[in-house]
């Protein structure tokens, strides 16, 4: 009689023991299963990374590759131009332009550069000009070199540096009283015209006109015609 409660509890430990070990085996079965699938995902995501191709990837714009950016237009500045009259032993005699602060040279190299006979004797080319200034170049039979101011001020003599006579109009030199030295700036007149000059006013005592001036000898139509603005009685 007390034997049989014994064997319906064997029972039981072995009905629970076979379901362990069921669930045991559906738990292994699982993770197994559980593990091939993370496999191929893993297989998968591998194949995917190296079949896929590079891509670039794109600089962030940052609206100022579209731009245009247009510099300020520079403003053009026109030289100043100084007006040159050119006269004497030149190939193309006159008024002529240059840039401002231009010196001798290029005033003569504007009227065409100095002629075949000509003589500047010792003026500096390379002095600054001022605007409304005269040049004048001498030839070889008449050597002078001379650079007069355009404001009436005194010239910039050739050999001797002696003031003469304007080339703006305000003062002209007085024929009874200039010296040999302010003579021999004038143009187309040199140290022999000087004195040829003086022999004439002390022979005659003074100038009454300056067409007297063609009585001097050396002193023709032409020379007369450049002496003619500058000199006075």
């Amino acid at each position: 009689m007390d034997e049989e409660p014994l064997h319906g509890q064997e029972e039981s430990e072995v009905g629970w023991g076979t379901r362990i070990a069921g669930v045991r085996r559906f738990a292994y079965a699982h993770v197994k299963a559980l593990s091939a699938l993370g496999l191929g995902g893993v297989i998968v995501a591998t194949w995917a990374v190296m079949g896929a191709h590079p891509v670039s990837l794109a600089e962030p714009d940052s609206g100022l590759s579209s731009a245009i950016i247009t510099p300020a237009p520079t403003p053009t500045v026109a030289p100043v131009m100084w007006f040159i009259h050119v006269l004497g032993a030149v190939n193309e005699p006159g008024v002529v332009s240059v840039e401002a602060k231009s010196r001798v040279m290029d005033a003569i190299t504007a009227a065409g550069g100095l002629s075949e006979d000509a003589d500047p004797a010792d003026l500096n080319m390379a002095a600054v000009l001022t605007d409304g200034a005269q040049v004048f170049i001498g030839t070889r039979a008449e050597p002078m070199g001379q650079v007069r101011v355009g404001t009436g001020g005194a010239g910039i003599a050739g050999s001797d540096g002696a003031g003469g006579a304007s080339a703006g109009g305000g003062s002209v030199l007085d024929l009874n009283t200039a010296t040999a030295a302010q003579l021999d700036t004038l143009p187309g007149v040199g140290p022999v015209t000087a004195a040829a000059i003086l022999a004439w006013r002390e022979k005659h005592g003074s100038f009454t006109s300056i067409a007297q001036l063609q009585e001097v000898d050396g002193i023709g139509p032409k020379t007369f015609a450049q002496l003619e603005p500058y000199v006075g009685v």
